[in-house]
């Protein structure tokens, strides 16, 4: 049976799965293109997430807004989401209970936008979707195929905002996702 999207974001909202729910303002399911030929999937919400209930609204979301159009692409063309749905503590990594409470969630999002291509955004969103041994610094840039979806892990845009450094990397990145996307279409 497939899930719709209104009972997934019934379920985001009425979930107490893990604690990261107790401490929090909005849970942050996610947006954008329910069809969306591509999904970028990220950590979890910051703290300007969490008070607008909205995935990547902060620094790190205004520069991932910028990063999407330089490859041609609107928030609204694309779907946005995290592993977790809630903010943890001090913006810390997810402990693998609470990422494995949201996971389910995150199934069921692939599942509704059946996307072609995934970006993974970060450390995290790469582990939890490719395999407890990925590494961002070693695996991104290189895409890989699961079930005829596409991902390419990348660095996260808030690793972007502390190490500017990356930005090349993550250019290429996304140089590589836009050339992907029109071999899919």
């Amino acid at each position: 049976m497939e899930i719709s999207w209104d009972e997934l974001n019934r379920q985001i909202a009425g979930c107490q799965n893990c604690a990261l729910c107790r401490q929090i303002h909005h849970k942050v399911p996610g947006q954008g293109n329910p069809q969306a030929r591509l999904m970028l999937i990220g950590e979890g919400p910051g703290r300007d997430e969490d008070e607008q209930g909205l995935a990547f609204v902060g620094r790190a979301g205004q520069l991932l807004t910028r990063m999407l159009a330089a490859i041609g692409l609107s928030r609204e063309e694309v779907y946005i989401c995290n592993v977790v749905k809630c903010r943890p503590p001090d913006n810390r990594t997810p402990l693998p209970e609470e990422a494995a409470a949201c996971l389910p969630f995150l199934r069921m999002q692939f599942a509704l936008v059946r996307p072609k291509v995934i970006l993974l955004l970060g450390a995290t969103a790469g582990r939890y979707t490719l395999g407890e041994d990925f590494r961002v610094t070693r695996d991104r840039g290189h895409f890989v195929q699961k079930g005829g979806v596409w991902f390419m892990p990348t660095y996260h845009p808030a690793a972007l905002l502390r190490d500017e450094a990356k930005k090349r990397d993550a250019w290429e990145d996304l140089k590589a996702v836009r050339e992907k996307l029109k071999e899919t279409e």
